[in-house]
């Protein structure tokens, strides 16, 4: 783990029992599952993480591509206010606490999702905070990648979490 994932995973323990951040169990396949989702990346530029709720996948993001300013949007308060104590730890990294639809139109290179929204509605979102040429990747189970007029898919990481199959699929704006 990185300084930051494990300043994150510290945080997370003692949160954890204040406000609901993550279910029961172990914190590291929620780790393991934002490493290896956003990895294959190559990030740089502002990107978003949309409904960051505990910070996955945009820690982890901030934490492999210290040249990407991120940016975790969380409309809840109290989990805001947990990660902006995250995001203290890192240059790149800043907190909104608002909802996705008060945020300026094509103004970010990248955006990431988890469990935001249903994920079609996500790139419908894509399509009006991307700039041109941007990526969007969505963290999905087992369903087909969707797809959307304006948008690409280029590229689908296949990887197992804990005998599960999961997959982070990317799409580039056209033009």
């Amino acid at each position: 783990m990185s300084p930051l994932e494990e300043h994150h995973h510290a945080l997370l323990q003692r949160w954890r029992k204040v406000i609901n951040l993550v279910g029961k169990g172990p914190l590291e396949p929620h780790f393991e599952d934002a490493r290896r989702a956003v990895g294959w990346l190559d990030a740089k530029g502002d990107w978003a993480d949309l409904g960051s709720g505990a910070g996955f996948p945009g820690v982890a993001l901030a934490a492999l591509y210290p040249q990407a300013r991120v940016l975790l949007v969380e409309s809840r308060s109290k989990r805001a206010s947990f990660l902006d104590q995250v995001a203290a730890a890192a240059d790149n990294l800043s907190v909104l606490c608002e909802r996705s639809e008060t945020l300026q139109d094509a103004s970010f290179d990248g955006l990431i999702s988890r469990a935001y929204k249903p994920p079609r509605d996500c790139l419908v979102d894509a399509l009006r905070l991307l700039r041109p040429g941007g990526t969007v990747v969505l963290m999905l189970a087992r369903q087909e990648p969707p797809t959307l007029d304006g948008l690409e898919l280029f590229h689908v990481e296949h990887y197992d979490l804990d005998g599960r199959p999961r997959q982070a699929a990317g799409y580039r704006k056209l033009l």
